[in-house]
């Protein structure tokens, strides 16, 4: 099994990609982190977290985001995957661009021309057009757009359960069992 990449941009839900590290940690993969100068800003106001406080499990690497030496950013590393999350508008802009300039945005468009499970989390209300533009055109080159928009039929109690709606996806989409909500039956309206 290969690594898989978190990188946590600037948007608002950092909480998003604080408990898929969690997650993923106990689900023991082995996790490398990424964090945007955005991102740390937002982490720590939201959730009082450092990158390094999240990289204090010994499944988790925290790389820096100036480095795109990198092994996040190898084409030729075991990374099975990337999941931006949050996704920041600017992040979503410059990898519908084409643009690499940063660990994350390098690892993400590496995993584009490998054709790794890319796993984009916007989080943003409402999108702009150019917002809507940009994950049409992701999408079309197999990104898997998953806007942080948890769902209701689960009757959540709790912020955290909404959180773990929307990591829950991330991890079907990665491909990994896991115990977090209830999956819909069908018989939930009878």
């Amino acid at each position: 099994m290969g690594e898989i990449v978190v990188a946590i941009s600037g948007a608002s839900g950092a909480i998003y990609g604080k408990r898929l590290v969690e997650v993923l940690s106990e689900l023991k993969r082995d996790v490398r982190l990424v964090v945007t100068d955005a991102g740390r800003l937002t982490l720590m106001h939201e959730c009082n977290n450092t990158p390094e406080e999240l990289a204090q499990s010994p499944r988790v690497i925290l790389e820096d985001n100036d480095d795109i030496a990198a092994r996040s950013a190898s084409g030729s590393a075991a990374i099975d995957a990337v999941v931006v999350c949050p996704c920041s508008g600017t992040t979503l802009g410059k990898l519908a661009a084409g643009i690499g300039d940063n660990l994350v945005t390098r690892s993400a468009i590496v995993a584009m021309k490998e054709r790794r499970t890319l796993i984009i989390v916007p989080r943003e209300a409402p999108y702009a057009t150019v917002h809507l533009e940009n994950m049409a055109k992701l999408s079309s080159w197999d990104t898997i757009v998953l806007p942080a928009s948890p769902g209701f039929y689960n009757h959540p109690e709790t912020i955290n359960d909404l959180v773990d709606f929307v990591v829950a996806r991330i991890l079907d989409h990665l491909k990994l069992s896991h115990n977090l909500g209830k999956r819909w039956s069908g018989d939930e309206l009878e």
